[in-house]
């Protein structure tokens, strides 16, 4: 059979076939060029480019930094007693995160350790303010018995384990809190505030930090340094080994100025009256005692207040946890007084030989001003209108003077200024002038100053309101000769294993510039209070001379018709009573401003508490039980009893066990 060849078209679609067959073999190799392009161009950018990147990803996958949390600092009075310390204890928490049905998980936890209500709304509370990923405690302070049982059933609770942590107390409870203050869980505006100070990293682990007082403003000493734990883990994330570290660096001890001793007196003489006692060295601007009563206990704060503790305090109408010493106000009173006659004198408005008449109440613009209950004085000079605390010597002297000159006079003592007392919240209270009346006032009509209104501040009424920080400092600087020193209560910091202190470094002080001829005139009005005057009875004995000035202040106003009378009023719109002194009165060592609130005449209720200040301090008495018992109702004058030396009286703590130094 003859050979047949293809036909011309069947050669041209072979030819057409071979071509697109070409076409797509080539198409698939650049294809594939293009893929194994792209396979290079990756691993040069994953083995090259992100070579560091990924490394460390490997290697935090292999490996977790661990935080070690350091000890905090403890505080410490100025004789090493300790007021905040740390105890060991163990927790039992839950990662909610972890947690399949949290309800349920409790509930059984429940069956194992005493879980009260008391514990699941602080938990709820918790969850609220924390990330699910955090680890919350549900107990804390576990016992022994409690710590077995769970761990015995451990596997049954994924998410749930025991920890053991460091825990702050308060030994002596509500002695002192408003100045130690109290330390409490972090919370998301204070996550902020460190992650803004960059200091967050100083942090991690870490679950409290100082809330109030001395913790709070001494965090960064008493925090330490937060160490790490480098390990390997395994797949499942458990340590396998430790790699490297950097042990956590203990927080600084705080030592204050405070004598815990004389704070715990004070307190105690106070009883159940409400008020603050600052008492500070004229000579170096240390506190040594700065009560605020009531108080509070901090270790209710520690772990997280309960509903039932917070409405008590909160809500309480004697206001528990308001620092009165610091951020209390209040009207001076006449001890405003012998600061009016410096200013007379340092101004030259007034000698110290000008003779004035009370005669029982000065008027001006038609107002009459009444002092003593209408009882004139007769003839009175600078110093004796100090001792017999004349109202009309100093009502016409605030108008001489006018409220400007006042103003100027009193602001660099202190008087309505921030002190820079190393504790926060320090409120300023008022110091009037013409222009503090223009800006806080808003109506036209308001702003305006009126000569009236200048008449009170004379004896420390009108619209004068001070700290007791503010009149104790004040004080201090009269008894220097008006070297101002600025106020602390932290004298030094201690490392935590050498105990090597380090004291805080004080300001430099100022002086104010007082005539040693004034300071003279000034300082025989005040020993002569306490000689011949208002207080003579309560510092009759004394061992020493001491200068003083007793003070009542309005806490209402009463109308210019009106007379004062105790029986009619409610507690607490009576009269508190002050008094400012200072101690020896020929070398002084100690200032003191005190206020009773509501309690009336300054040398019955305030007087009284000062002398027993002065006689621990000067002569190291303590109270006998009964004169304590008696001034604690403002039933004494001078002591009651035979004083007991202050060694041989014991510290007790909160749980009435003596406390060794």
């Amino acid at each position: 059979m003859p050979l047949q060849l293809p036909s011309l078209a069947e050669l041209r679609d072979t030819r057409v076939e071979i071509q697109r067959f070409q076409y797509r073999v080539a198409v698939v190799q650049w294809l594939v060029l293009f893929c194994f392009a792209l396979l290079v161009s990756r691993l040069i950018y994953l083995q090259v480019v992100r070579h560091e990147d990924l490394l460390e990803q490997a290697e935090n996958n292999r490996t977790a930094i661990l935080p070690t949390v350091p000890p905090r600092g403890t505080i410490l009075d100025r004789n090493g007693v300790v007021l905040a310390s740390n105890y060991s204890a163990y927790t039992l928490e839950i990662t909610p995160s972890k947690v399949n049905d949290l309800e349920v998980t409790i509930n059984e936890l429940a069956e194992l350790v005493d879980i009260q209500t008391k514990d699941r709304r602080r938990f709820k509370r918790l969850r609220e303010e924390s990330k699910s990923f955090d680890s919350l405690p549900i107990r804390n302070r576990l016992t022994d018995e409690e710590v077995a049982r769970f761990s015995a059933q451990r596997y049954r609770f994924p998410g749930v384990e025991i920890k053991a942590r460091l825990f702050r107390q308060y030994p002596y409870g509500e002695l002192a809190s408003h100045v130690i203050g109290y330390i409490g869980r972090i919370n998301q505006r204070e996550k902020e505030r460190l992650e803004e100070d960059e200091d967050s990293a100083n942090y991690r682990g870490t679950e409290y930090i100082g809330k109030l007082g001395v913790e709070q403003r001494y965090e960064r000493e008493l925090h330490g340094i937060t160490g790490v734990n480098q390990v390997e883990t395994s797949a499942g994330g458990r340590a396998t080994r430790s790699l490297s570290s950097r042990p956590a660096i203990p927080g600084q001890n705080v030592v204050l100025s405070i004598d815990i001793q004389l704070q715990k007196m004070v307190e105690d003489l106070f009883g159940s009256r409400r008020g603050a006692l600052v008492a500070l060295d004229p000579n170096t601007g240390e506190v040594l005692a700065f009560v605020s009563k009531p108080t509070f206990d901090p270790n209710l704060f520690v772990d997280g207040i309960d509903v039932e503790n917070w409405q008590m305090l909160n809500g309480s109408i004697d206001k528990p946890l308001l620092n009165r010493a610091l951020r209390g106000t209040y009207p001076p009173g006449s001890t405003y007084k012998p600061f009016m006659a410096m200013a007379a004198l340092s101004t030259g408005k007034r000698s110290a030989s000008t003779i004035i008449n009370d005669a029982g109440s000065w008027t001006y613009g038609g107002h009459t001003f009444r002092s003593h209950g209408d009882l004139g004085l007769g003839p009175v000079d600078m110093v004796k209108s100090i001792v017999l605390s004349s109202n009309v010597y100093y009502y016409s002297l605030a108008n001489d003077m006018g409220v400007d000159v006042i103003h100027d006079f009193m602001k660099p003592l202190g008087f309505g200024q921030i002190t820079g007392i190393d504790l926060p919240g320090e409120v300023r209270g008022v110091l009037p002038s013409t222009e503090w009346k223009r800006n806080y006032y808003k109506r036209p009509e308001q702003k305006k100053w009126f000569g009236g209104e200048t008449i009170s501040l004379g004896i420390g009424q009108g619209y004068n309101t001070f700290t007791m920080l503010q009149l104790a400092s004040a004080t201090a600087t009269l008894a220097s000769g008006g070297q101002q020193y600025k106020p602390r209560v932290v004298s030094a910091t201690q490392d935590a294993l050498t105990h090597a202190q380090s004291a805080v470094q004080a300001s430099n002080s100022v002086n104010l510039g007082f005539k040693p001829e004034h300071m003279e005139v000034v300082r025989n009005g005040l020993v002569g209070v306490v000689t011949s005057g208002t207080s003579a009875r309560v510092f009759a004995g004394a061992g020493y001379t001491s200068a003083g000035k007793t003070g009542t202040a309005q806490a209402v106003t009463i109308g210019q018709k009106d007379k004062y009378n105790a029986a009619k009023m409610s507690e607490y719109q009576r009269d508190h009573a002050l008094y400012m002194a200072y101690a020896p009165a020929e070398s002084p060592k100690i200032a003191v401003a005190v206020v009773v609130e509501n309690a009336g005449f300054g040398a019955a209720s305030a007087a009284p508490i000062a002398r027993r200040v002065f006689d621990y301090w000067l002569l190291g008495q303590y109270p006998s039980e009964e004169d304590m018992a008696a001034t604690q109702k403002g039933q004494t004058a001078g002591p009651v009893g035979t004083p007991r030396s202050k060694k041989d009286v014991p510290l007790i703590n909160s749980k009435n066990k003596l406390v060794e130094e």
